[in-house]
């Protein structure tokens, strides 16, 4: 257990003790803990430190802790020492850091021998989905309660080919499969930039078959041993929709009911506001659409509108 230095006659009006409230005449040191944290202010260790101070191994323990607090409502050190593979006396100096960092401090239970999270309590960071459901899922057995989700494969060979003729400004010759006319015709594409859409990697590039910019995906160019390249003219055509900001403008779907509307406004975060809005480039907006499934049937969320920005 870490204690910090506290005086007595510094004590609130009403402090958690051993998760019940007591008023701060009865005397702290009369109790075996006193769950109320202050900083040591004359600690070198503790002062002035941000996460960013902190070295990579070190910061991503810290978030951990945090996450812990966060979505589990407690943390103790095992939790620490089991996730990362460290000594309890590395752990001990986690969790002085975390109480260092954090402006809403965990208490210690002594019968649980933990830390419990405050009513209060504000995360150092948001966590996606798939980390909380790690930290929740603390009863895995041998059949996850994850889906498997499909994995894409990209072949190394197309990527690397791909990728040099981008550094090197030339022209590649591929072969690519259409999903739309089930065509496999060679073309001459000239790589400008990889992107990710949250499921697949694509490649931003100019065709010359159509003389625009077009997305290609690696995984439907056919792999060949050696990619025949050529030098790429001085300047390719200026990349208007990868330059030109959107907003789209999302609600909830006009076809569900007030008391349905309600539901999906508080699940995606919608706060007082008619609509979310999401920024992204042009050139981006068609996969927040499928990537939001704004346009599939049954769908809870539907595109008001998408808003024009200076670029």
């Amino acid at each position: 257990m870490i204690l910090l230095k506290a005086q007595p006659h510094e004590l609130p009006p009403q402090v958690q003790i051993c998760r019940m409230k007591y008023p701060h005449e009865i005397n702290p040191l009369s109790i075996r803990t006193v769950s109320v944290w202050t900083s040591l202010q004359e600690s070198s260790i503790t002062r002035h430190m941000s996460l960013e101070d902190l070295k990579h191994a070190q910061r991503e323990r810290i978030l951990f802790l945090d996450q812990c607090l966060t979505w589990r409502g407690q943390a103790n050190r095992r939790d620490v020492m089991e996730r990362f593979d460290i000594s309890m006396a590395q752990a001990a100096v986690d969790f002085r850091t975390y109480l260092s960092l954090t402006g809403t401090p965990p208490v210690y239970d002594t019968a649980e021998k933990a830390y419990f999270s405050t009513s209060n309590h504000s995360p150092l960071t948001n966590a996606g989905p798939e980390q909380v459901f790690e930290l929740l899922d603390s009863k895995t057995t041998s059949l996850s309660a994850c889906i498997p989700l499909p994995n894409r494969v990209m072949d190394h060979t197309v990527v690397s080919q791909l990728y040099r003729a981008m550094m090197a400004e030339r022209d590649i010759q591929i072969t690519y499969t259409s999903m739309t006319t089930g065509l496999s015709d060679p073309q001459w594409i000239s790589p400008v930039r990889f992107h990710f859409d949250g499921e697949a990697i694509h490649l931003r590039a100019w065709s010359y078959k159509h003389n625009t910019h077009r997305d290609y995906l690696p995984i439907r160019i056919t792999k060949q041993s050696e990619a025949e390249t050529r030098e790429r003219p001085s300047h390719l055509p200026f990349d208007t929709d990868w330059h030109s900001n959107v907003r789209l403008w999302i609600r909830p779907h006009s076809s569900l009911s007030d008391a349905q509307a309600r539901v999906v406004r508080r699940e995606y975060g919608f706060q007082e506001e008619t609509h979310i809005t999401v920024k992204t480039r042009r050139a981006l907006a068609f996969y927040v659409v499928r990537r939001w499934r704004l346009n599939e049937n049954n769908a809870r969320l539907e595109l008001d509108m998408i808003e024009e920005l200076d670029s």
